[in-house]
């Protein structure tokens, strides 16, 4: 009997769906890690770096699909070691470029592992979820004062959970915050009364954070999947559901914050948080007027700055993407950044509403990333971890359905 003849593929079937399997449960541990960044590295960079490794030495595939993200990535963090070139003394900045790499690996590495196999990013959302119920479980009950050292877990008398900054903590939670919902609006009732409990945790989660960034990323992500939603489907009796479920779901909301407003610690913050301009924002050399310096520093500086060096000369970072891309990765890696986010729009969006069975995880990824690219005009997010997995689903989707077209018109022929 030749060789030809054996059931190869029958024989290995069971060890490559089990060594599949056991690679996909990687990385949504991996995910799950990405909610405890309390110290860096975090666990989360020491094990995902880690896999990567491991992934890249058995196979890791880099197709051409995402051929777009990783050169614009790479050109990005090569604007930013240039940018290391104009200072006279070079300090910590080679770190700082060193986590942006290993980042733009993450978004790499998740795009790849996606677009092999479309099944982990069910594992991928439910890990995320999973992290950030109990990261928010941290921030809100630390904040309360509920468990012995729980001003581990709040920062200017405000929840931040298992991270650094409540700034990211608030954001972090709100793409799970969004699966649920969304299962809310599609699942069954059955389902309904856990998800209602996890939606109502993350939001308390966002809520105690105090992060006007992070509410009106909630706000407005929560506004876009109703919208989406209701473009996408056509039956009135779905649409009406998504209309009366969202409706009461507003007043649940506003009666938590109404309920949570009852204590005067809570009402004096919010009231102070809730200005939408605050004085270290509109005073002299505020927020805004950093912005406005920037720029024009920008104009004198194409090749940058040097990471890290505006918050240095002017006592405060940039809290603006657009500026920080600007002032740490020069001309070069602005252009590439906003290349990036204009091509992942556009491809994105040419996807957005099309049946597929990776729809719903392309869909809430996609409108998370959008707000995140709004809110980055106030807010810096270029360390954020979970900024660089967002899109790396997204492009993942994007090269999954870029596979779709091509068996698509090969069986057309």
């Amino acid at each position: 009997m030749t060789s030809a003849a054996l059931p190869a593929p029958a024989v290995f079937q069971p060890q490559r769906a089990a060594i599949s399997l056991l690679a996909s449960l990687c990385v949504a541990f991996g995910v799950f890690l990405s909610g405890f960044v309390i110290n860096e590295p975090a666990p989360y960079e020491v094990y995902l770096a880690a896999l990567i490794g491991i992934w890249a030495i058995f196979g890791l595939r880099l197709s051409r699909h995402i051929a777009p993200l990783i050169a614009l990535l790479v050109v990005f963090n090569i604007g930013g070691m240039i940018s290391i070139l104009t200072m006279a003394e070079v300090k910590d900045t080679p770190m700082y470029i060193a986590v942006s790499l290993f980042l733009a690996f993450t978004a790499m590495f998740f795009a790849a592992i996606i677009e092999a196999d479309p099944r982990r990013l069910r594992l991928i959302f439910r890990a995320y979820l999973a992290g950030a119920i109990i990261t928010a479980l941290l921030g809100i009950l630390g904040y309360l004062d509920l468990i012995p050292g729980g001003e581990v877990f709040t920062r200017y008398g405000r929840a931040m959970g298992a991270f650094q900054d409540p700034n990211v903590f608030g954001p972090y939670l709100v793409l799970p915050a969004l699966y649920l919902m969304h299962g809310l609006l599609t699942g069954t009732f059955r389902a309904a009364p856990l998800r209602a409990i996890g939606l109502t945790v993350l939001v308390l989660g966002v809520f105690f954070s105090f992060s006007r960034a992070a509410w009106g990323l909630l706000a407005i992500c929560m506004v876009l999947l109703v919208l989406t939603m209701l473009i996408k489907e056509r039956t009135g009796v779905f649409r009406l559901k998504i209309l009366v479920m969202s409706l009461v779901g507003v007043l649940l909301l506003i009666g938590a914050i109404i309920v949570a407003l009852q204590s005067d610690q809570i009402a004096e913050l919010f009231s102070d948080r809730a200005k939408l301009v605050q004085t270290y924002d509109g005073a002299r050399l505020g927020r805004f007027e950093r912005h406005a310096i920037g720029f024009v520093m920008a104009m004198e500086h194409p090749l940058g700055i040097g990471p890290l060096e505006f918050g240095l000369m002017w006592g405060e970072d940039t809290h603006n993407i657009w500026l920080k891309a600007l002032m740490d990765y020069g001309w070069l890696g602005f252009v590439s950044y906003v290349a990036l986010m204009i091509w992942t729009l556009v491809l994105g969006f040419r996807f957005l509403l099309r049946e597929r069975p990776w729809h719903p995880y392309l869909m809430l990824a996609y409108i998370v990333l959008v707000g995140h690219m709004i809110i980055g005009s106030v807010i810096d997010t270029d360390h954020w971890r979970h900024f660089y997995l967002l899109i790396g689903i997204v492009w993942g989707c994007i090269a999954l359905e870029m596979r779709w077209q091509s068996r698509s018109r090969l069986t057309d022929a």
